[in-house]
Parts: C-alpha cells; structure tokens; sequence
C-alpha cells in the first residue's frame, strides 16, 4: 500500500469520525450529546435532576433544597411567635420568599467571604461558643442528627465548619457596611429635641428569668420542667440562681442567676413586656411567651423620670447607628444579589407552601 492511499484511508476515517460526532452533537443527540448536556447545570437535564430532588434554588450552582428552606421558613415563624397554618396564601409566599431570599444572600456571602478568608480570621473560641449556643437548642442529640441530615451536613466538625462560614461572613458584612455608618452631633442633637418626651425614662423594673425555648422542644415539655422548678423554689429546695444555672437556655446570663437587668415595658417583646410589668415584687411566677416558657421574677420597681441630652446621647447614637447600619446591609445584600443575579436560579413552581 502506497503512502497516497494510507494517507486517503486516514483522511477518511477521520472524516468519519468528524461527521459521526457532528450527528452526535447536533443532529441525533447521540449519547456523547446525552452526557454533556447532563454535565452542563444549566440544560433543562440537570433542572429536571435538580428539581426531582427536592432543590428549589441555586446559587453559583449550590443547591438549596426544600427541606433547608422549610427550616429557614419554621425558625422565621417561631422567632415571629406565628404558625404557617395560621397565615394566608399571600403571607406564606411572602414569607417562603422572604426566608429564601435570606438562603440566597448566605450563600452568595459564603463565596464572596472565601476571597476574604485572611482578613477574616475567627479566634477557635468564637465558635466553640456559638456551636455551644446552638446545638443547646436540641433537646437531644437525635433531634440534632435530623436537623443536621435535613441541612445537609454529615458530622458536627461540618457544622463547626458551617458555623465558623457563618461567622466569617457576619464579618465580612461589617468590614464593608460599617465604615459607612456614621452619626454626627447634627443628627443626635436634631433627635433629641424632636424626641424629648419619648426619652424620658418611663417606668422601669428589675427582673431575673429561667428560660426554656420551645422551638425544638414541645411546649407541654418545657412547662412541665419549669414548673417543677418553680415548686423547687417556692420551697426552698433550691434559689433562683442554682435553677438558671441547670436549666435556662439563655445564655446571655444563665451563669449570673438569670439577671435581666433594668428593663422598660416598651423594650420588650410585646407578651413579654405585659407579664412582667403587670406582677407582684418578689413573686416568682410561670409565664409563656412566643419564644418558649419563663419562670420570671421582679425584683425591683423604678418610676418614669426625664433625662437630659447628656444622659442621652449615648443611646441615641446607638438607635440612629443602628437604623443606618439595618439599611446599609440591606442595600448591601441588594446590591450583591443584583450584582450576581446571572448565578442565581430560583425554581418558582417548586415554592407552594
């Protein structure tokens, strides 16, 4: 066989070749076809694949799955003392889209934070103390085994991970809003002179709680613990402070006997505000409120009186940095989610409550 010839049987297979995977690629959609539509995130193969199991948005190709979103929308709710069963059609959309939006912007943050990761870095303490304040919201360690699967995350050195994430894009937030935050004497002096009245001092009480949550953890169970407490400690079987200790899940000041400090009724939470400013001193009682159960105690009563401008600059400038800051993140995460609004995919058939 003669060089021309093996050069023309070369020429012709690879033309065949060549034709055989244009046919594959754009005419028969052969199997070379099948499998790279099936690797591109984006072909309506790898949507239906992602839809069938349970992903109802995507963010730079992450998915985020119904089973997340229900715990996003159930921890909102709880946190607004309101149950899904109780709201409209229109409320549940709103407040699916709402609890997802706050899925999107984490993980949006999450990528952006990981360029940052240098600048942002997080003391072991940090977050051994936030994955202590949060696995306590279990009552068990089944509970948080299913909480754990529903979220996707196999071991708790995940979770330290994902809580270190969370953290780490806390603080990115910050090093880039709160340098714009800024109030001036202008602004706090404006803001008293307008508010005069309503920074008097109103009427003030001392008090001190046990608390149990009830958002992992039935209503009629918490009861039943704290009022066996309560009886503990009417009898003199153990004080106030030995009970914070073992059994309240605030954090904030289990160790220091419960202390709520000072408190004004306008401060608190709505249902929470009316049982404490409406007891006896000294009378320890049960009370229930959106977030879980209370054995509260007043112990002390202090009577509205006003405040100069002085005594009240402090805290006005908190109010007003405050506000500032609330809008800058949420012009911030607009702006991010606006930004990268091409690597975002939201699968709205897949959002009915």
């Amino acid at each position: 066989m003669n060089s021309f010839t093996k050069f023309s049987l070369r020429f012709a297979a690879y033309l065949l070749v060549l034709c055989y995977l244009a046919g594959d690629l754009y005419v028969f959609n052969g199997p070379l076809n099948r499998r790279i539509q099936s690797s591109n995130p984006d072909s309506p193969e790898s949507i239906a694949k992602a839809k069938a199991n349970g992903v109802v948005a995507r963010v730079f190709n992450h998915h985020i799955t119904r089973s997340q979103l229900d715990f996003a929308i159930h921890e909102r709710l709880w946190l607004e003392g309101k149950n899904m069963n109780d709201l409209s059609p229109a409320e549940k959309k709103l407040v699916t889209y709402a609890a997802l939006g706050d899925l999107i912007d984490h993980q949006l943050l999450r990528v952006k934070t990981k360029v940052n990761t240098l600048e942002l870095n997080i003391p072991i303490e940090e977050i051994e103390d936030r994955f202590e304040r949060f696995i306590s919201r279990f009552k068990n360690k089944a509970d948080l085994q299913v909480f754990m699967k529903s979220m996707g995350i196999t071991d708790e050195t995940t979770l330290r991970h994902r809580i270190a994430a969370r953290i780490q894009q806390e603080k990115y937030v910050a090093m880039r809003v709160d340098p714009l935050v800024k109030v001036s004497e202008a602004e706090i002096a404006d803001f008293y002179e307008a508010n005069k009245e309503a920074l008097k001092l109103p009427k003030r009480i001392r008090a001190k709680h046990v608390f149990i949550a009830t958002l992992n953890k039935p209503s009629d169970e918490a009861k039943g613990i704290l009022e066996k407490a309560l009886a503990d400690l009417n009898s003199g079987k153990k004080d106030f402070a030995a009970l914070a200790k073992e059994f309240s899940e605030d954090y904030a000041n289990k160790e220091n006997g419960g202390e709520l400090g000072w408190m004004s009724k306008a401060r608190l939470p709505t249902d929470f505000g009316e049982a404490a400013f409406s007891m006896e001193k000294d009378k320890p009682a049960l009370v229930r409120t959106k977030l879980g159960w209370h054995i509260l105690q007043v112990t002390d009563r202090k009577p509205a009186e006003p405040r100069s401008r002085k005594d009240t600059e402090a805290e006005i400038f908190a109010a007003l940095a405050s506000e500032k800051r609330h809008q800058a993140v949420n012009d911030f995460r607009t702006a991010l989610r606006r930004f990268e609004k091409e690597k975002i995919d939201i699968f709205d058939d897949l959002l009915t409550p």
